[in-house]
């Protein structure tokens, strides 16, 4: 079986190495002339842990090409993936489409013999049957069949969620489509693999609604924070509390400064979209994107009340900018709120993330990148952490506070316990549990309001 997968993004050009170091051989597709030039070179343009070294194998093996002729790409293919983006179309809640639609035009012209398509992007409901007649107008005597094939990998963990997944789900609308699907997957369901096949429009759906749920979870553990804080209830046993539940579970339990990156934001909105354009507006889903957006936005007055009111002049240190922790993906990550906001207070801003800082480069203006997390905080009035990387969780608080000039901590991710916070010589405040003044003494819960200082 020879597969042609189009785009080199994030989902394509992990399905791509996967697929390869499962013995297909794989031809990616993308027009990028300098992501190409980075993937010859042996050298991944992505952040995605275990992404490379299979990669550099499977090239070594021969399996894995890269090209931007997707004319001879397509035509040697049995199987094509269509992986490109679907951002949300500017000025709406919509998915835009084009990319998708236009790959359909370039396959159907350049397809030869019986040919599975198959879109790997997330697209709404419907997209499939549109695709499918797409091509069909645009090669009449063409011999193929649309399928819907989401993914559900994780940033960050992208390749174990490709390569070890709870599920494979398929949207097929005929037998021969099944029968290569059911083939392109066997390396995953000869291990015991569950593969649930069912309609272009099911699995177009279980994707939305799967990313949507997840999304749901964290505004409702956020929201519970806020409710904690109020009434004096740490959220860690909380959390804990219900997450213990089998109903439940702990999974996306966690609270913070509010979801990001490439898949739920977009997708809720897209979601939200699909259900008004039905006539069935989804009153949950639309709660869960404002209550995230109203996460974000309020932000920068925890920052700037933890800080001591006041921000002109005062200089905030920030500590991670990727949405979480794994990537260097900054789409709609909390920063992009929070760093312009303050900044607009008139704070002076300094950063620093692991991986993510050549991407907050493009976006960031006037904003002082570290070397290092104890770099970015002397001197500051206020230190705020934002992304769960590792290697802050071992941070030597007394260290830092050392160098401050006001040994503020605002931690985003409660990566510290309330004892850890204790005589740092830090004033702590996390989210949801108790705040910590530096002489050591548990203030008790000190509940943030939007606009206090």
């Amino acid at each position: 079986m020879k597969i042609t997968v189009i785009g080199a993004g994030y989902v394509g050009l992990v399905s791509a190495a996967c697929f390869s170091d499962f013995g297909y051989e794989v031809i990616c597709v993308d027009r990028d002339q300098r992501k190409l030039a980075l993937l010859e070179g042996g050298k991944i343009p992505i952040y995605e842990q275990g992404l490379e070294p299979i990669v550099a194998a499977n090239r070594a093996a021969g399996r894995l090409t890269f090209t931007d002729k997707l004319k001879d790409a397509v035509a040697k293919a049995d199987v094509v993936l269509i992986a490109v983006g679907t951002p949300t179309r500017e000025g709406e809640d919509a998915a835009d489409l084009s990319s998708v639609y236009a790959a359909g035009e370039e396959i159907a012209r350049a397809m030869q013999g019986f040919t599975v398509i198959v879109t790997k992007s997330t697209v709404p409901v419907g997209a499939a049957a549109k695709l499918r007649e797409i091509i069909a107008r645009t090669r009449p005597d063409g011999d193929f069949e649309v399928a819907s094939n989401p993914e559900f990998m994780r940033e960050g963990s992208a390749v174990e969620d490709f390569l070890r997944p709870d599920r494979v789900v398929v949207g097929v609308s005929s037998e021969r489509a099944e029968k290569v699907l059911s083939q392109l997957y066997r390396p995953l369901t000869t291990r015991n693999v569950p593969l649930l096949v069912t309609s272009c429009e099911a699995a177009e759906v279980i994707k939305y609604a799967a990313n949507t749920f997840l999304a749901t979870r964290i505004a409702f553990v956020n929201e519970l924070a806020d409710l904690c804080e109020r009434v004096g209830a740490d959220i860690e046993y909380v959390a804990r509390g219900m997450g213990l539940d089998k109903r439940i579970g702990l999974e996306f339990l966690s609270p913070g400064p509010g979801f990001g990156g490439s898949c739920f934001p977009k997708d809720t909105r897209a979601l939200a979209h699909t259900a008004r354009q039905h006539g069935k507006p989804f009153s949950i889903v639309e709660k869960v994107i404002a209550a995230n957006e109203a996460r974000k936005l309020a932000l920068a007055d925890r920052v700037q009340q933890a800080a001591g009111g006041a921000l002109a002049g005062k200089r905030i240190a920030i500590l991670g900018i990727a949405f979480k922790a794994e990537t260097d993906d900054i789409r709609d990550a909390a920063a992009l709120t929070l760093i312009p906001e303050l900044q607009r207070r008139g704070a002076s801003i300094a950063a620093f993330d692991p991986v993510a800082m050549d991407n907050g480069r493009q976006c960031f203006e006037a904003v002082q990148w570290c070397a290092d997390a104890y770099s970015a905080a002397i001197g500051a009035d206020a230190v705020a952490i934002l992304t769960e990387w590792n290697v802050f969780r071992g941070l030597d608080l007394r260290r830092m506070a050392r160098g401050m000039r006001q040994p503020v901590l605002i931690d985003f991710r409660n990566l510290f316990s309330i004892g850890d916070a204790r005589g740092s010589g830090m004033a702590y405040h996390s989210i949801g549990r108790a705040s910590v003044q530096p002489a050591g003494q548990n203030a008790g819960v000190i509940p943030f309001r939007t606009g206090a200082v």
